[in-house]
């Protein structure tokens, strides 16, 4: 296929992106019933990375979740849960936790979820929980971007740094120990350092100088250095030295907010799952910050029906004042009695309309000859056949 002449094109079909994934969802979403609360947009934005499988799972695990608690259709909530069943697993209430065991994964957790509000770069935290998961994960935290990015800066991948050290810090400074919790917050945070140096150039050790290569980029997308060993040990210095550094950051902003630390994990020991709304109203709360305006003035539900009931009863209203308003037109009779102008009578004119009609027998009775013609036109038609109806 590859020799000269032949069909030598590479077709590369690489993860899709926002608008993809929302052209995916909505794809297997064909034969699927959603009500009103379900929007694709956001369901792909927590997706990122997901390809068209992983989204299919997805929409079908939506599915299954409505129809066992009883609905006819798919809500925005199914879908969520269904990004976590395939991301981290189905919920295994069944492994059940000692008290230490869940004080300790809650101030992990919290630890992450409040280094993510504090710091400017970082994104928005969606959902914090407790409840282990079928993957392993007895806990974790769910962050949402607010839009899709291609690049990311310096700034944004420091701060997810200190982001993922905050559990290991939390647990340092409530429980002056540390756990096996945070290997996987160590092993992204290894590779998020070491891309910095390696790849990205971001280091002011080595430069712009590019220490790595990836091999096989839609296969394994291994990396693989490309420098001496001296130099891959003074790699290992300065990654270590830019771990350290964000392990001391993540341990200074939980030491100076450790009270909103203390009242948000005990919040969430006793409710186990909060959402992100919940996180920052505790947060601000706890901070004194005002909430923002659309929270503060954004009208209950049932002002807002009794409202818009209001304003309906206006708004059915104003065509009966315009009704009233409204001039009645008159009459042409009318206009010429106003300007004193008589019209003599044409012979053979009828009535005014305001004189009653004289009785049909009256009628008959003075003209018997006509009356009878009428009926027998009446009861046949021209060609001598008889008629069914009249007219009127």
């Amino acid at each position: 296929m590859l020799r000269p002449g032949r069909f030598d094109r590479r077709v590369i079909v690489e993860k899709p992106d926002l608008k993809g994934r929302v052209n995916i969802l909505k794809v297997h979403a064909k034969d699927v019933k959603l009500d009103k609360t379900v929007n694709f947009d956001e369901i792909a934005l927590a997706t990122s990375g997901a390809v068209g499988a992983d989204l299919a799972n997805m929409m079908n695990e939506a599915a299954i979740m409505a129809v066992k608690e009883g609905r006819k259709a798919v809500s925005q909530k199914d879908l969520f849960e269904a990004v976590e069943i395939v991301l981290v697993g189905k919920e295994k209430k069944d492994r059940i936790l000692s008290k230490e065991e869940r004080r300790i994964v809650s101030y992990h957790e919290v630890g992450h979820a409040l280094i993510a509000a504090i710091q400017k770069d970082a994104e928005p935290v969606q959902k914090i929980t407790i409840v282990p998961r079928t993957m392993g994960a007895l806990g974790y935290v769910m962050q949402v971007p607010e839009e899709e990015k291609y690049l990311m800066s310096k700034k944004e991948l420091e701060a997810r740094l200190v982001t993922a050290f905050g559990g290991r810090a939390a647990e340092e400074l409530v429980f002056d120990t540390i756990t096996t919790g945070a290997a996987n917050d160590i092993e992204q945070a290894t590779d998020i350092a070491r891309a910095m140096v390696t790849q990205y150039g971001m280091s002011e050790t080595f430069g712009l100088m590019g220490l790595a290569k990836t091999q096989d980029q839609y296969l394994s997308a291994r990396t693989v250095l490309n420098c001496s060993e001296d130099t891959a040990a003074q790699i290992d210095g300065v990654v270590m030295e830019m771990l350290k550094k964000a392990y001391d950051e993540a341990k200074r902003i939980l030491s100076e907010n450790r009270e909103v630390m203390d009242e948000i994990a005990e919040y969430l020991i006793q409710k186990e799952t909060i959402t992100g709304k919940e996180f920052m109203r505790i947060y601000r709360r706890a901070k004194g910050i005002p909430e923002p305006e659309e929270e503060n003035t954004a009208p209950d539900e049932s002002e807002a029906s009794e409202a818009s009931a209001e304003n309906r009863g206006e708004a059915a209203s104003v065509p009966e004042k315009a009704e009233e308003k409204k001039p009645e037109k008159s009459s042409f009779e009318e206009v010429l009695r106003e300007a004193n102008i008589v019209i003599p009578a044409m012979p053979g004119a009828k009535k005014d309309a305001d004189e009653e009609p004289a009785d049909e027998e009256n009628q008959d009775e003075a003209n018997p000859g006509e009356a009878e013609k009428n009926k027998e036109t009446a009861e046949t038609d021209s060609n001598g056949n008889p008629n069914d109806f009249r007219e009127v």
